[in-house]
């Protein structure tokens, strides 16, 4: 929850931030969302306007049902016109805006003694090299790509090629294991596979390629994938085809898919977040233009892995929509120096900075040191809810007291921002994600349904669509609907918990459903445990969250062992290896407790409630009468871990 203090403290935008801003006050603001709201076409067209289309709409800007009883859930945008995303955040940039020379990325490596300048002009000629490779393998239309590569310039070129040329692209952030590498490339069963021999993370050496051969052995010959392997060079893969440089893009559907990325279900088999062309390319392009107050001169920099949503739409397709010079970043903030971060931006001086909370409270600890950061005019923050405190520091001790902070409210799900500030027209509440982006229209809502007003606090929905909103579950429709749309028949549900202020300010309070969020990557319980449940040791486990002073969350796991099995230190260790293994460096739990047994309810439910409040040491726990077996909860907190390093 947020800290109450923060709820009226007020930051209002300066005049030189709305001198040139493209939303300049907070009355603009007003009248472009309520026009967004009541005359959706007219806003929508004005911003596809500026768009190429090789056909025009058959249809509306903007067609849904959110209501599964009166059938099924469908979102459709601007039905019946053709496009190419490539084409119009590459060719476009070069051809109509003559911006071939301009700089698209400066590409910064884990030392920083590895750095180039991408132009337009050379990102549209090593794209329709790599598209070429990628069509001389048989990729066409509506194929699927499996990508498993490190931050650096081939990964941009990888997905655009794919764009251009109607294939769909499913990218594994380059961190998760072989399993969950196999476990994506089988659900969206891809005919190919693009990977590097290796990258370093900081001093830490991952040899992708070995994870990769691992990954494709698991999946079996019985899905008939064809997995060819692109392995990198350096200056790419495709110079050793000999590969022309010039493409002609693949005109498709507003509607058809652009890409694939998994998300953790709250099953533990993650979730095919399909994302389709049209309206993922207008939401992604106007949120990061008026979110970021984007300007030709500016130089903006997202740290995001592009393994990751925010790196998709704020790396990829965002900025280059907008013309935009970004910094594409393949190290992390603490390598070879805690002032890397500080370095990046004092050396080419960044005006837009983009990061996540888990890198603020971890930098935190540090402080600036004597950086020149006198660049920076708007920060931005991502992943998960900002504390205050780490608020309060990032714009005091980086932003200098001078620069906006745009905490951003959003999900892999919703494609772009939906909760947010405007840098020049949203006075600033530390912690709170302020105001719905245009066509956005949320509200809060009781555990019955009902619509809760003013001051508020319950479940996060959304009453319509924008245009870039998920489209589905990749094969699974019906599970998209249960999973968003069931519970409360005619809203799209986030699964977060909400609370509006008096001032009717939002405030994000965390996940209502048994997810998790680690350093601002969600994931299951149910995952967590499956993993833990593989060693022979363990009979149950379950897994909660608490809070953690840089992660913002951390992983408290609670097993429950076979007969004549001891816990140990050793046990501990193997199953944060297994963990690991299974799922990835960012699932490794911090605490694993010994459970002679679990907190059920009669009817066999653990109660998670109570697990958290054992994690956290809290002993007013309520009422116990559900309890199949009170006890339990003194064994619990009679062998809870110590928390020293939480």
């Amino acid at each position: 929850m947020v800290v109450p203090e923060s709820e009226d403290k007020m930051y209002y935008p300066s005049d030189d931030m709305k001198r040139d801003a493209h939303v300049s006050d907070f009355n603009v603001y007003l009248a472009l969302h309520r026009k967004s709201l009541e005359n959706p076409e007219g806003f929508w067209k004005e911003i596809a306007d500026e768009f190429f289309w090789k056909n025009p709409p058959t249809g509306p800007m903007m067609q849904y049902n959110f209501d599964s009883t009166k059938g099924s859930i469908y979102v459709k945008c601007m039905e019946g016109a053709k496009t190419n995303v490539c084409y119009n955040v590459v060719d476009r940039l070069v051809r109509e805006k003559n911006l071939g020379d301009k700089v698209a990325f400066y590409w910064e490596g884990n030392s920083p003694d590895h750095h180039l300048s991408v132009t337009y002009h050379q990102l549209l000629s090593q794209v329709c090299r790599c598209a070429n490779v990628l069509k001389q393998m048989g990729v066409g239309k509506g194929d699927r790509v499996s990508i498993y590569l490190p931050m650096i310039p081939e990964l941009v070129y990888t997905m655009l090629a794919c764009a251009r040329i109607g294939a769909v692209h499913s990218i594994v952030f380059a961190g998760f294991s072989s399993e969950c590498l196999c476990e994506r490339i089988m659900d969206a069963q891809s005919s190919i596979l693009v990977t590097a021999d290796g990258v370093y993370r900081g001093e830490k050496l991952i040899n992708l390629k070995q994870i990769a051969d691992e990954a494709l052995e698991k999946c079996t010959v019985s899905n008939h994938l064809y997995l060819h392997e692109l392995l990198r060079a350096r200056l790419g893969c495709w110079h050793r085809h000999h590969a022309p440089d010039e493409c002609e893009p693949e005109w498709v559907d507003a509607e058809d898919p652009l890409f694939i990325l998994y998300t953790s279900g709250s099953t533990g088999k993650p979730k095919g977040v399909l994302h389709t062309v049209a309206g993922y390319m207008l939401y992604t392009s106007l949120t990061f233009k008026y979110v970021f107050d984007h300007h030709p001169d500016d130089v903006y920099w997202c740290t995001a892995d592009i393994g990751w949503i925010t790196g998709h739409s704020y790396v990829t397709y965002g900025p280059l929509a907008n013309g935009a010079t970004s910094v594409l970043f393949e190290g992390i903030p603490v390598h070879p120096h805690v002032g890397r971060f500080w370095e990046v931006i004092e050396k080419y001086k960044v005006t837009k900075f983009y990061t996540a909370p888990t890198a603020i409270r971890l930098l935190m600890k540090y402080g600036r040191d004597p950086y020149d950061l006198s660049s920076l005019k708007i920060l931005g923050s991502v992943g998960e809810p900002i504390n205050p405190e780490a608020w309060q520091w990032y714009h005091d001790a980086v932003g200098q007291g001078r620069c906006p902070v745009v905490d951003t409210f959003w999900q892999t799900e919703t494609g772009g921002h939906v909760l947010t500030p405007l840098p020049a027209a949203t006075p600033l509440k530390p912690g709170s994600a302020t105001f719905p982006f245009f066509g956005v229209e949320p509200a809060i809502l009781s555990e019955d349904g009902e619509e809760l007003e003013g001051e508020a606090e319950g479940y996060l929905v959304f009453k319509r669509p924008w245009p870039g909103i998920m489209r589905t579950v990749y094969r699974n429709h019906e599970r998209f609907e249960n999973i968003y749309f069931k519970k409360f028949p005619g809203f799209y549900v986030t699964g977060d918990g909400c609370r509006r202020d008096k001032d009717g300010y939002y405030w994000i309070t965390g996940r209502i459903d048994d997810m998790l969020n680690i350093s601002g990557h969600l994931m299951s319980t149910a995952e967590v445990e499956a993993a833990l449940m593989v060693h022979p040791a363990v009979a149950e486990a379950a897994v909660v969250s608490r809070p953690h002073q840089l992660k913002g969350e951390c992983l408290y796991c609670f097993v429950t062992l076979t007969n004549n099995k001891e816990f140990s230190q050793t046990l501990a260790e193997e199953l944060k290896k297994l963990v690991r293994e299974k799922i990835g460096p960012i699932a490794t739990p911090d605490f694993i407790q010994n459970a002679p047994a679990l907190p059920k309810t009669r009817s066999g439910k653990i109660m998670r409630r109570i697990l958290r409040q054992v994690a956290c040491n809290e002993k007013d726990l309520g009422d116990l009468s559900t309890l199949s077996d009170p006890k339990v909860v003194e064994v619990l907190f009679s062998q809870r871990c110590e928390a020293t390093r939480c």
